[in-house]
């Protein structure tokens, strides 16, 4: 056999693995509604840059018979997005259902140290049953291996989880642990243990969809952080991410300049319009963020889970930020369990990142109630305050209406670290509201009255007028500037150039103990 026939035979066994499970389970892959592994590689990375690492490894046999895996199961390798450096592994469902052994164990695990090794962002396209139950413990070994390299690595490179199918067990820890994960409406599931065995168990009858669907863990358990109605789409969205972010955690984000360049003393007019004067009155905050961004171009995170809360990433000047907003349509915009920890988990991907935070807070207070405090909002409201202590990166808070008790000092204050803090002139920045805070003040002035409810109207209108304005904070140091609404845009980016290489260090410590 000569050099050409090896070669000849050597793409033979390349074409084989290319096919994955063959022809017949590839269609019906596509009838399922879903893309290969290959596919999905091509949507996500530039065209014609991808490179597959380890495509002949092969399981060991054991005691799964001759049964060949082509691939084992996982496609692996590297390629460009945007023209920068992304690791990728993508499950092929082809091939005994995406199931992992220990070998397609062992090809995600390379592919996950050559990424750290690289400093360059690893991408997971999940669409697995779970462990390969013919390996035994040899799959559930596989998966502590990279488990344990999705926390050790973690704050090291952005890992990001595209969920493509039904993942069950196991298969979903590993997501858990990353930073983002993407799902796709009605195709993509998460559950530790499918409706078949909940219902074995406690008699619960449930389906897949309405158990561990992208609208279930993207709007109630909080589990998936962004959803898309075709696998095309989620991919492009994963694509738009990347571009957002730094490659690790010794860089920032690359600076993008935007396609409408504004002057910097440009006045937004509208944002006089978009937040009323009256405490009382709803907007969506939503208006104000995408009024300040570049190009109206603002990536919402979680968007229909904890709405209260609006976090996400925009730019500045070119400049990658994280939003931080407590939106006023929901819930009067005050904090609950989930929307603290939607909060302190986007502020320490941020930090861990080099992204700076931006804050605009509008905020009655942390929502009262007997299914809160038993619920544990002390111990989740004390997240946000220990992710803004820790964080280092620039931050930025602007007071736009409401400030009371202690979200305001939770929600990046001077006292837990805030760089900057601005106000604009109607803000309210007191330990509680007018109305509360006058009726215990003057209690008994009130009750004694001829005209208590005239009474109580007179000292709500005199401590708003005292205490309820940016100025009693001001003049102690607690707000550095109150300024006007449609100078905001200019007062950030101002902000963030001085702020640019700001370095600040912690006390020397192996790590913290959040409360969890």
């Amino acid at each position: 056999m000569d050099m050409i026939d090896r070669i000849n035979e050597m793409e033979e066994r390349r074409e084989k693995v290319k096919l994955g499970g063959g022809h017949g389970r590839i269609d019906a892959q596509h009838d399922r509604g879903k893309l290969t592994a290959r596919e999905r590689i091509d949507l996500l990375l530039d065209e014609g840059t991808f490179v597959e690492l380890n495509p002949f490894i092969e399981h060991r046999g054991l005691d799964i018979g001759s049964a060949e895996a082509p691939g084992e199961g996982v496609v692996t390798g590297y390629g460009k997005v945007d023209g920068r450096l992304i690791f990728v592994f993508a499950q092929d469902f082809t091939v005994f259902g995406g199931a992992l052994g220990e070998m397609h164990a062992q090809k995600i695990v390379k592919v996950m140290d050559l990424a750290a090794e690289n400093g360059a962002p690893i991408v997971g396209l999940n669409d697995s049953g779970g462990a390969r139950i013919q390996e035994g413990v040899l799959s559930l070994d596989g998966y502590g291996h990279i488990f344990y390299r999705n926390s050790i690595y973690s704050g090291v490179i952005p890992q990001i989880s595209v969920i493509l199918g039904p993942c069950a067990g196991g298969a979903v820890y590993s997501p858990a642990i990353t930073d983002f994960v993407f799902m796709v409406e009605k195709t993509s599931q998460m559950f530790i243990t499918g409706p078949k065995v909940i219902e074995s168990v406690t008699g619960a009858k449930i389906n897949s969809e309405d158990l561990g669907g992208a609208r279930v863990h993207s709007s109630v358990s909080g589990a998936a952080h962004f959803t898309g109605k075709t696998e095309e789409e989620v991919l492009v969205e994963v694509r738009r991410l990347i571009q957002f972010l730094p490659s690790n955690h010794e860089e920032k984000a690359k600076r993008v300049e935007p396609k409408t360049k504004r002057p910097l003393d440009e006045r937004i007019d509208e944002l006089i319009d978009i937040v009323p004067v009256d405490g009382t009155k709803v907007y969506d905050v939503r208006k104000v963020i995408k009024s300040i961004v570049d190009d109206e171009n603002f990536m919402e995170v979680q968007p229909m889970f904890a709405k209260n809360i609006v976090v996400g990433f925009g730019r500045i000047e070119g400049e990658t930020v994280g939003m931080i907003a407590n939106n006023p349509k929901m819930m009067a915009g005050g904090l609950d369990i989930d929307s603290s920890d939607k909060c302190a988990r986007f502020i320490r991907f941020c930090d861990c990142f080099n992204i700076p935070l931006i804050t605009f807070e509008d905020v009655s207070g942390f929502i009262p109630g007997v299914q809160q405090e038993h619920g544990g909002i002390i111990r989740h409201g004390a997240k946000i305050l220990y992710a803004y202590s820790e964080a280092t990166v620039p931050k930025i808070t602007v007071i736009l209406r409401k400030a009371f008790g202690g979200a305001y000092v939770a929600l990046n204050s001077k006292a837990i670290g805030a760089d900057l803090v601005f106000a604009w002139p109607n803000a309210e920045i007191a330990v509680m509201g007018p109305e509360g805070a006058a009726t215990i003040i003057f209690a008994k002035e009130i009750r004694e009255s001829n005209n208590p409810d005239k009474t109580r109207a007179a000292k709500i209108a005199e401590y708003r007028e005292r205490f309820a304005n940016p100025y009693v904070a001001a003049s102690n140091g607690m707000v550095d500037d109150v300024i006007d609404p449609r100078d905001t845009r200019k007062s950030l980016a101002q902000g963030l150039e001085m702020l640019r290489n700001k370095k600040k260090k912690l006390p020397n410590k192996k790590h913290g103990n959040i409360p969890l």
